[in-house]
């Protein structure tokens, strides 16, 4: 790789504690790409003949969705806990649930009830963990470097639904599905050894910047050791114009790509007689699009975000024409692998945004709340996309989401061209400012060197984001 490529990634992997918790969420990382293959080829070897469909896609759900309901129930204990505390305490959780898979083999009794249930437990607090990263990130990194940061994170779970899924294949037919359930749990057992072994440090170096802060910035840091709101994530995006606009943007791209997952196979055996290996091949041109994606998103920086974020959309919805006109593999391959490249610096700025409007005091619960809220997206979309692709056909269903995510994007490029006053200092990512740095903040401006990018999203706002 380009050494120029890694340029923007320098200041992370010169971070100390991040530097040491790197290998753990590659781990993991790749413990959740084995886990695409597992989880379902484990359903359905453990589900009743005629009920396999069935339970195949309620375990699915079991391994995301539960999630949602972890935000709501558990916001008031979970809300006002550091980052590296969310992220160890779910990857201990998940390890545990996911642990018991194998042990509950060993002992004679696992049953698919018994497994969906344990996969349930495994997601209750995915969403918190997700957010206990990012805001790690914002509490050991300055502005500038966000980007980057959420980016890396993101190359890790690309890379792995890459190598993942034929790894995983392999060693379902030396040793078995639930065994590779085993190394998923192992994976994650290794993230929460990695979290609990930081946890010092991140006290230390929260520590040092708390005395350094109100050492060399003096009043400006008077307002940030305040407590974090005991308002839910939901209530303060609702209460915060920028914040609502942005989730419903994320809310909305992610919806509209739902069909995709029904359509697309229909649509690559029934419209184009082609074979599952084709379907694989789009599947892995988009996988490798996106971890190129991925390692391009970090020389964003500097760019407006509200900007990127409209520009990600329309771009990938203009990506998905080709398949939805029907055009030959030869066109619709390539082009779906710019899907994939332009799909992948969502999240990363998305994310980074979130980390300068909310602050790190409140972000925990701002980000798990978004996560609650677009974890169901997909899901609704795809539900959706069985009856339209009954009622329309593959490629016209294909056609129509990709129309609308294009015209969602444009409606977000219509939306960010006409920035408040709040947008002009940190709607892009750098240089920084004399009080560009770490640090516990709590939610909204603090003086004229310290306001948050406004996100307006498309009709003021509509939801969107895969």
């Amino acid at each position: 790789m380009p050494p120029a490529m890694l340029l923007p990634y320098r200041p992370v992997f010169g971070q100390p504690v991040l530097r040491r918790l790197l290998p753990g969420l590659a781990t993991s990382a790749l413990g959740d790409g084995l886990a695409l293959v597992a989880v379902t080829w484990l359903a359905l070897q453990l589900a009743p003949d005629g009920q396999r469909g069935t339970w195949t896609a309620f375990a699915v759900a079991a391994y995301t969705l539960p999630g949602a309901a972890g935000t709501v129930l558990l916001g008031r204990w979970l809300g006002g806990r550091s980052g590296a505390q969310l992220a160890g305490w779910d990857a201990t959780v998940r390890a545990a649930a996911l642990g018991a898979i194998p042990v509950a083999h060993l002992a004679g009794v696992l049953d698919v009830g018994l497994y969906v249930a344990l996969l349930a437990v495994s997601s209750l607090l995915h969403p918190w963990g997700s957010a206990g990263r990012f805001t790690l990130v914002a509490e050991l990194l300055p502005q500038r470097h966000h980007l980057a940061a959420n980016a890396l994170l993101g190359v890790f779970g690309q890379a792995a639904t890459i190598v993942g899924p034929p790894l995983a294949g392999l060693l379902i037919a030396w040793v078995g599905a639930v065994w590779v359930i085993a190394v998923d749990a192992a994976s994650f057992a290794v993230l929460a050894v990695s979290y609990r072994l930081v946890l010092p440090a991140v006290r230390r170096e929260a520590a040092v910047r708390h005395e350094g802060g109100d050492r060399d910035d003096g009043d400006h840091h008077e307002n940030q050791t305040t407590g974090p709101s005991r308002r839910s994530g939901f209530r303060i995006i609702a209460r915060d114009r920028s914040l609502l606009g942005l989730l419903s943007l994320s809310f909305a791209f992610f919806f509209l790509f739902g069909p995709f997952y029904v359509a697309m196979p229909v649509h690559v055996t029934d419209d184009l007689r082609a074979s599952a290996g084709t379907l694989a091949a789009y599947y892995t041109a988009f996988g490798v699009g996106s971890l190129l994606g991925g390692l391009l998103t970090g020389h964003l920086r500097g760019r407006p975000l509200r900007t990127t974020l409209a520009g990600v959309v329309a771009l990938f919805g203009a990506a998905l024409l080709p398949l939805g006109l029907g055009a030959p593999v030869v066109l619709s391959l390539p082009a779906f692998a710019l899907a994939g490249l332009v799909w992948a610096p969502y999240q990363p700025t998305a994310t980074a945004l979130f980390q300068r409007r909310a602050g790190t005091v409140d972000l925990p619960r701002v980000l798990a709340a978004n996560g609650a809220v677009t974890v169901l997206a997909v899901p609704l979309g795809t539900m959706l996309g069985g009856p339209a692709t009954a009622l329309l056909g593959a490629r016209p269903t294909l056609l129509a989401c990709a129309v609308a995510i294009l015209a969602l994007g444009l409606v977000a490029a219509t939306a960010a061209a006409r920035p408040g006053p709040a947008a002009q200092n940190t709607d892009r990512t750098g240089p920084a400012d004399p009080h560009d740095q770490p640090g516990p903040r709590t939610t909204g401006p603090h003086d004229q060197h310290d306001q948050p990018a406004r996100v307006d999203a498309p009709d003021r706002v509509r939801p969107g984001a895969p």
